[in-house]
């Protein structure tokens, strides 16, 4: 739906690796795993294209039906479907028309109110306005919203690019932490001015990770630098893990992340060059595109598929658990597939261990009205037992629930008490998180219970639970958690904490440092020690983005506090301390002309070396920085990302910085070539430092393909139904070698590349091996209409001088774009001189290239593409 790479299947509902199909065939049960139930709760008669769910505590199932999809345009074709089970046999008993919402992209049950993030159009025009958090309240209990939604925030998306493209890298998920914050997974369409119901606007270009309050307030970045995140899954010690991607055209590599407040995860310009200055992915699994999120953390599963984040893959059709062991602050982990669902969207659990999920199941881009569905897995011998109804217990029945081990008890159970506001709800929370005799799950519970139920008042009682090491860390993220009272909260005891033996309290108390925002913290901020591993990638090799690396984070996070707090004269007083290193990357970030000055006067004041090729470095680095951003532009699905900035404008410290640099670079000639690299590493776009021009290399010239004369034969192939073909691709083996030699002559080659080494064309086959298996490899070959694979739509563009171009878009920056057409002949246009840019609804890959071919040829030119999975 979101992201995947090639075709669709469209006519057939099939599992990857699963044992048998779960699709319009009447199956009650899948075989995979074996020690679960599952069971087909509604079908595409009742639950077409469901986009996302949620479910709540009591059982109670929110579908989003989404018949616009990622790609759509056409408003009125979206809804909230709420779904109940009264005989808990695993299949919808009956549903309601809960809300009419366009896009439904992310649901939040919470009592009686129903929170949806979606696409907005105006009804006048039909045309795209944006993205909002909204919530629906059903009091009476009929099952239907009782009015209109009430925004929560709007503009919360780029509506220029949602209005061309779609939906498609927009903002999706939203999930609420045990901290009583709303998690929002923002696409890298960014947004402009969103507007929280404060009135405060906020505006975030690329993607990552926003928070808000439950009313709609409070709107901050919690983390940045991601491509296409869909979804949060947040543990019960607020660790929040997404599975996200890479650009388009390199296999759609996915990344699985630990987000750690204020971090930056550096999409799309710092995560292939610039590695030394993010916190990088766990692992990158390969070709994929994650969608929904969950940890699970119920007691009535099994060990095995208990504690752990579950991350749908709606281009592997899998759903994955990351098995994550503690390290320093951070994780490492380990992916095991564990359910297979085709094109899985999202999933939920509820009080009882009901485990919900929705498959798109070749809905297509623009959904179907035929496809999708939802299932039930819960655990063999699994007994229901009904979640009480919490607006009628006690408030020592919450706390009895605030303890338990089941997640979605202890967060419901939260919201209960916090709605409470009274004495005696704060009271009990207080005395769950001091017991040192419960579970440390269930003190965290008490501890951000109690600071929602109580701000301001609470601090003394949250600045008393710091001495208990089993829960300073949750302590101290609690004091800082809300702007509003932290000026009640001492920093003492976060500088403190910055000598504490845990790793995660040191952490804890860095992001709080940069929250309190007191400028005379920075001297003990600078003392974070630098890693050896801070080091920035060879020339022209792509860094370490998805290794884990513990040591970083520490200083990482530092930085991001000395920044916050724009400690520029701190950071330049320590430019020649014990730990220059990092006040030198603090200032990479500062473009302030006090920092300029200081670096000059610093790199004159030193007579080390190495030290003045770092502060050389640094002003390299601030000479350009980033452009405002107003919406008005977007990277693409294939952004340059050689970084350090994507649109780079030249500001007031940059003269001063380009004088020094070339006088430096005069007084010891045989230096130039450092300052030529500088230049080009930082695209600069100094003319003293242009780098000598090579003799060119003659390119290889590509194998010329004719593909209508290709198209135009018969063979075996071309006289067959699509039906004959797939039945006998399944039946014959096909040689590889053979397969080799066909994607040449079969024109594959025009339009794409197989070794990562190559230079992108269309969409890359290095790994599609990995993302399809035989038979949807041969229908997209069969039917390359069927779906275009994202990013690499036909593009139509009307340039200045009445010239026009047709092809998809191999690269693009903010200064010009690059296509290729079916040819295989490349043009560049530069960005102001483009007219009208329109992406065409059919490929550009003809069919019946494959016709002339027999059925063995096509089954061997498929097993060569399976084998690809690089």
């Amino acid at each position: 739906m979101i992201k995947f790479p090639l075709a669709l299947i469209s006519s057939v509902s099939l599992l990857i690796g699963a044992t048998s199909y779960f699709g319009d065939n009447g199956n009650d049960t899948l075989p995979n795993p074996p020690d679960l139930t599952i069971t087909r709760f509604s079908g595409p008669d009742v639950t077409p294209s469901p986009a996302c769910l949620a479910v709540a505590p009591t059982g109670e199932v929110f579908v989003g039906v989404d018949m616009i999809g990622s790609l759509g345009k056409d408003p009125g074709k979206g809804r909230v479907l709420k779904l109940i089970d009264r005989d808990n046999d695993g299949k919808m008993d009956e549903h309601t028309e809960f809300a009419v919402v366009d896009n439904p992209r992310g649901i939040l049950v919470l009592g009686s109110k129903v929170y949806v993030l979606h696409t907005t159009f105006s009804p006048e025009s039909g045309k795209a306005t944006g993205m909002a958090l909204v919530v629906f309240e059903d009091k009476d209990g009929d099952g239907k919203a009782d009015g209109p939604a009430q925004p929560l925030i709007e503009h919360l998306s780029n509506t220029k690019y949602i209005q061309e493209r779609g939906t498609d890298h927009a903002t999706n998920g939203i999930r609420m932490g045990i901290d009583g914050w709303i998690y929002i997974a923002v696409g890298d369409f960014g947004f402009h001015n969103a507007t929280d119901r404060s009135g405060q606007k906020l505006t975030m270009l690329g993607g990552g990770i926003v928070r808000v309050r439950p009313d709609g307030t409070e709107m901050e970045i919690y983390t940045h630098g991601t491509r296409n995140v869909y979804d949060v899954a947040i543990d019960p010690y607020m660790n929040v893990f997404t599975r996200e991607n890479t650009n388009d055209g390199g296999g759609w590599n996915v990344r699985f992340s630990h987000h750690i407040q204020t971090g930056e995860y550096g999409y799309p310009v710092l995560f292939q060059h610039f590695t030394d200055e993010i916190l990088p992915a766990l692992v990158d699994v390969g070709g994929g595109s994650g969608t929904g999120a969950l940890f699970m953390a119920e007691p009535n599963w099994p060990e095995k598929y208990n504690n752990v984040p579950m991350m749908a893959d709606w281009g592997r059709s899998m759903l994955y658990m990351h098995r994550v062991t503690p390290d320093g602050p951070t994780f490492t982990q380990k992916e095991e597939e564990f359910l297979a669902l085709p094109q899985i969207t999202d999933l939920d659990v509820d009080g009882s261990g009901r485990l919900f999920l929705s498959a798109w199941d070749g809905a297509g881009y623009s959904g179907s009205p035929s496809k999708g569905y939802v299932i039930r897995a819960v655990p063999e011998n699994w007994a229901y037992k009904a979640f009480p109804d919490l607006a009628k217990v006690s408030v020592e029945e919450l706390a009895q629930l605030l303890s338990s081990a089941s997640a979605v008890a202890r967060l419901n159970a939260s919201q209960e008490l916090v709605s409470r506001n009274n004495a005696q709800a704060a009271s009990a929370a207080l005395a769950v998180a001091s017991d040192a005799t419960l579970p440390l799950y269930a003190r965290v519970a008490g501890i951000y219970t109690y600071a929602q139920a109580t701000g301001a008042e609470g601090i003394p009682a949250l600045t008393a639970l710091t001495k208990d090491a089993a829960v300073k860390e949750h302590a101290l993220r609690a004091l800082t958690d809300r702007k509003a009272i932290l000026a009640g909260v001492s920093e003492d005891l976060f500088l403190e904490s910055l000598k504490d033996s845990s790793a995660r309290v040191r952490a804890a108390a860095i992001i709080g440092l940069g929250r309190l925002g007191r400028e005379e913290a920075a001297q003990a901020l600078l003392q974070t020690k630098v890693p050896a591993s801070f080091a920035a990638p060879a020339k022209n090799v792509e860094g370490p983005h998805a290794t884990p690396n513990a040591a970083i984070v520490l200083p990482h996070l530092a930085v991001r506090a000395l920044v916050s707090l724009h400690a520029v004269d701190a950071a330049v007083t320590g430019i020649s301390g014990e730990n220059g290193t990092l006040a030198l990357w603090a200032l990479r970030y500062m473009h302030d002309t006090k920092a300029v000055n200081g670096l000059i006067a610093a790199y004159g004041q030193s007579k080390n070396e190495k030290l003045k090729r770092q502060i050389l470095v640094t002003l390299a680095r601030l000479y350009k920085k980033e452009d405002a951003y107003d919406a008005s532009w977007w990277w693409g699905t294939r952004p340059d990302s050689h970084g350090p900035y994507y649109k780079a404008v030249l500001w007031e410290g940059s003269p001063a910085i380009e004088k020094f640099l070339k006088k430096e670079a005069l007084k010891v000639p045989a230096k130039k070539p450092f300052f030529i690299d500088l230049n080009e590493r930082n695209r600069m776009e100094i003319a003293a430092f242009a780098a000598p021009k090579k003799k060119e290399t003659p390119v290889a010239k590509e194998p010329k393909v004719d593909l209508e004369k290709i198209k135009s034969k018969k063979g075996q192939v071309g006289k067959s139904s699509i039906e004959d073909v797939l039945l006998a691709i399944n039946k014959l083996k096909g040689d590889p070698s053979k397969g080799k030699l066909l994607f040449t002559s079969q024109g594959c080659v025009a339009c794409h590349s197989i070794n990562k080494g190559d230079k992108m064309k269309g969409p890359f086959m290095g790994q599609i091996g990995s993302i399809m298996n035989r038979e949807q490899i041969t229908e997209s070959i069969l039917k390359p209409n069927a779906s275009i694979s994202q990013g690499f739509a036909t593009v139509t563009i009307t340039a200045k001088g009445n010239k026009s171009y047709m092809g998809f878009v191999t690269e693009e920056t903010a200064a010009r774009v690059v296509l290729r057409d079916i040819g295989g002949n490349v043009y560049t246009v530069k960005t102001s001189d483009i007219i009208s840019r329109k992406e065409m609804k059919n490929s550009m890959m003809p069919a019946g290239l494959a016709n002339a071919l027999s059925y063995d040829e096509l089954a061997s030119l498929v097993t060569f593409l399976a084998q690809q999975k690089k």
